[in-house]
């Protein structure tokens, strides 16, 4: 997993209600957090054969 469509989750932040300053400093925390854990965890069902 590369990233997310940061556009996209703004816009559902704002949708939610969430303050766009408070979603645009988290996301991408957010974000880094997820996509190591989502790698991490495809690494460790395939043996390491991800990439």
């Amino acid at each position: 997993m590369l990233g997310w469509d940061m556009s996209a989750a703004l816009a559902m932040a704002d949708a939610l209600g969430v303050d766009p300053r408070a979603a645009a400093e988290l996301l991408p925390v957010i974000e880094a957090m997820m996509v190591r854990h989502l790698n991490d965890k495809m690494d460790a069902e395939t043996g390491g054969l991800n990439g």
